[in-house]
């Protein structure tokens, strides 16, 4: 499946590439079957959601890595990529200000990702 790292820093990185605003990375180990990572990452436009969302699905699918389900991308306010052991959340700002999944996981620990994104 491919070291988990790098699975991580691939995602983060693509929303990076794309202005991702509060990029966080919070570990599930533990807490629910639904995944073990989440990564939350945040645009100011629908234009700028699904541009962060191509992008991170690019990178992952060049690098090897598909993801079994896409949920959002026509509406572009909350876009789901699930990976398996890593769901990918893509917000328009105003959505994750309401959805406040930090706030909702906030039993799980925020990592910090070697590397520049």
């Amino acid at each position: 499946m491919g070291n988990i790292d790098e699975r991580l820093s691939i995602i983060a990185k693509a929303c990076s590439d794309k202005m991702g605003l509060d990029i966080k990375v919070l570990n599930l180990k533990g807490l629910t079957v639904i995944a073990d990572y989440f990564i939350i990452a945040s645009g100011n436009s629908t234009t700028q959601v699904k541009a962060i969302t191509d992008e991170v699905e690019k990178k992952m699918v060049e690098a090897g890595f598909y993801p079994r389900n896409k949920e959002g991308h026509r509406s572009s306010k909350w876009v789901l990529l699930d990976f398996g052991d890593i769901v990918a959340h893509i917000f328009h700002r105003e959505e994750r200000e309401f959805y406040n999944l930090e706030k909702l996981w906030a039993d799980g620990e925020e990592m910090i990702l070697d590397g520049n994104l």
